[in-house]
């Protein structure tokens, strides 16, 4: 008699397990700041600048990641990285709760940085070990939505604990946002697996694809030709661009909205929110769109509706305008990583999927990087947001006529 095959197959625990590392990894320990820093701001007397700074601080923090993620990964297994990292995000943000000075804030956030760095680059790994190309983008977009989730859960809880603590309740936030984080890698350890092999069963799709028993196995990609792939040197151009871009909006969304729409914070946190609800869609809906109508459509529509976002809060429009903005940028918020993973893994295999992904995400993190400083730079220097918005509309529409570019595989 044999045993008959699980209903869910393990690799769905690893994607859910790995929404969840990206909730606390990217989604707290990164995108909740835009909620923080009016805060922040009005407490410490911090300038435009010094808030790009605090962005640019932990975009550096993410790339020192990427670059020794590779071999940390190899030495100590995603499993163990993740959860390691995890631990780091949660002691540096408890330490910026307790500060009082632009530097130290500036370094823990940096270190911070390092950490979301080494939680999202082994988890988007792992999906490439787990699921077979024909799924792949439909679960790395799974997986991505765990930063809606916390953007939903810092809009409503960084304005209710400030309500309450009073002009230094950002710092309580931050303690809390460092336990929740504590918790996510406790899961993590207990359910994260760093190959199918470890319980007994093979990647998630098609046999042909999973390289099955009674399937040719795909050749592999020598793992120095995956810099020399042209495709992957424009995949990381565009991913570079994405960063700039993206990074400026939720950095400084909703300080624009307090300081120069007049929105009280929990308003603005409301804005905040819905941009979280709408991305929880972005992820499965855009990346399962890439499986069906190819990388290069699905990337373009993507980076215009982002341009349309950024056009619509820079230009002096209605307050219906900032609205639209919010529902554009919401809906495709997380859909480029996930479409990029299943981009990168397709022009180089599934073994080297995680080599090839590393390197585009550090092209990606010198705009990460580039963006906060940029245009905090530029708003100290306008008045406003209302430039640095428009830069980044710029950038997404150079990216749409770069994908353009982007070709199938051979094979």
């Amino acid at each position: 008699m044999t045993t008959p095959a699980p209903r869910i197959h393990y690799a769905w625990i690893v994607a859910a397990t790995g929404t969840l590392c990206v909730f606390a990894g990217l989604g707290l320990g990164r995108f909740a700041l835009g909620m923080l820093l009016p805060s922040m701001a009005a407490s410490l007397g911090f300038s435009y600048v010094q808030l790009g700074w605090v962005g640019t601080g932990n975009f550096v923090g993410y790339l020192a990641a990427v670059l020794v993620c590779g071999p940390l990964s190899a030495r100590l297994g995603p499993r163990r990285l993740v959860a390691l990292a995890l631990v780091l995000m949660a002691a540096t943000m408890i330490l910026i709760g307790r500060a009082h000075e632009f530097a130290p804030i500036l370094i823990l956030y940096t270190l911070t940085g390092f950490g979301s760095g080494a939680v999202n680059v082994p988890v988007m790994g792992l999906v490439a070990r787990w699921f077979a190309t024909s799924i792949r983008g439909r679960a790395a977009g799974f997986v991505v939505i765990g930063s809606g989730f916390a953007i939903i859960l810092s809009g409503w809880l960084i304005p209710f604990v400030n309500q309450r603590a009073g002009a230094e309740g950002w710092r309580t936030s931050w303690l809390v946002l460092a336990l929740v984080i504590l918790g996510v890698a406790a899961v993590a350890v207990a359910l994260l697996r760093n190959r199918p092999e470890e319980v007994g069963l093979g990647v998630l799709g098609r046999a042909a694809e999973a390289g099955g028993a009674h399937a040719a196995p795909r050749p592999a990609t020598p793992h120095f030709s995956s810099y020399r792939n042209h495709a992957v040197w424009l995949l990381g151009a565009v991913y570079f661009l994405f960063g700039f871009t993206y990074v400026i909006y939720v950095t400084f969304i909703v300080t624009s909205l307090v300081k120069e729409h007049g929105f009280s914070e929990s308003i603005a946190g409301g804005f905040w929110q819905a941009i979280g609800f709408l991305s929880l869609f972005s992820g499965p809906v855009f990346g399962t769109l890439s499986d069906r109508i190819g990388r290069r459509a699905g990337l373009a529509i993507v980076f215009a509706i982002q341009a349309t976002a950024y056009v619509l809060v820079a230009a002096p429009l209605p307050v219906g305008a900032l609205y639209l903005s919010v529902a554009c940028f919401g809906v495709v918020a997380w859909s480029i990583p996930s479409i990029m993973l299943a981009a990168v893994s397709d022009q180089v295999g599934p073994e080297h999927a995680l080599s090839a992904f590393g390197f585009i995400t550090f092209v990606f993190g010198l705009g990460q990087i580039a963006g906060p400083a940029v245009a905090g730079a530029l708003a100290e220097r306008t008045g406003s947001f209302h430039a640095s918005f428009g830069m980044a509309a710029a950038f997404a529409g150079l990216a749409v006529a770069l994908t353009s570019r982007l070709r199938k595989p051979a094979g």
